[in-house]
């Protein structure tokens, strides 16, 4: 073996052992932050991009909750907008006239279209006015004795000495007649009692209001018009005249 063989035998064989002794570079974490990956390892998947399909809104879920006691379905994703509004104006409609008529809201309580003990067959709706020289006051109430409606004079807006004069009294019975109207009272109340109290301006004008036109729905019904003045027999001794002058 010449000289120049054998030198060139020992630098490859110098270079091969250098390679057999170099640690495999994929198997070492890299200086920066990432790593080199290996080659059998694929990507993470990237995260989902759907869109959520519309959903009916929480009124219009609990609009066609009430829509029937008996059947209850599961609002559909794809409902339409304009078909949710429609059910939701139509619940609120609902509840406004509950709320009229003191009962329970259709939406919080299923039990609103169980008809309620009323008390005796016999008895009468009753139709209270109690009408002094500075207010008036209307109360109907159900043969249970349960108020339906009782307002006065200051709850439509009159304020001090007006609340006893005939207008106010008037506009309070059209007002109480059509709170009734609303509420469809006028088909529920089978006998009605109309009950005088007091000698203001309000007993004649509850009268003229009956007996018009705003009364049309309830007159029929009325069976009996009593008078429940207090009168005193003896009692303490009345306070002394005003005298002007």
């Amino acid at each position: 073996m010449t000289p120049s063989t054998t030198r060139l035998l020992a630098k490859t064989t110098s270079k091969l052992s250098s390679l057999s002794i170099r640690p495999n570079q994929q198997s070492i974490r890299a200086f920066s932050q990432t790593c080199l990956r290996r080659e059998g390892e694929q990507p993470p998947p990237p995260p989902p991009t759907w869109a959520p399909t519309s959903m009916p809104s929480l009124l219009s879920r609990l609009a066609s909750n009430t829509r029937s006691s008996t059947l209850r379905r599961a609002p559909s994703r794809n409902t339409p907008l304009d078909g949710g509004n429609s059910q939701v104006s139509r619940v609120l409609a609902m509840n406004t006239v509950s709320r009229a008529i003191n009962q329970p809201d259709s939406i919080l309580e299923d039990g609103a279209g169980r008809e309620e003990e009323w008390g005796p067959a016999h008895e009468p709706f009753h139709f209270h006015i109690y009408a002094h020289k500075h207010n008036t006051h209307i109360t109907v109430s159900k043969p249970n004795r349960n108020a339906i409606v009782s307002l006065s004079a200051g709850n439509i807006g009159f304020k001090k000495a007006k609340r006893g004069s005939y207008d106010a009294a008037y506009q309070l019975c059209v007002h109480v007649l059509d709170k009734l109207n609303q509420g469809g009272w006028h088909r529920k109340i089978t006998s009605l009692e109309v009950v005088l109290r007091g000698f203001g301006h309000g007993r004649e004008a509850a009268t003229k209001v009956l007996l018009g036109n705003e009364g049309r729905l309830l007159r029929p019904y009325i069976k009996r018009v009593s008078d429940g003045t207090r009168l005193k027999f003896g009692g303490t001794r009345s306070k002394k005249p005003r005298r002007l002058g």
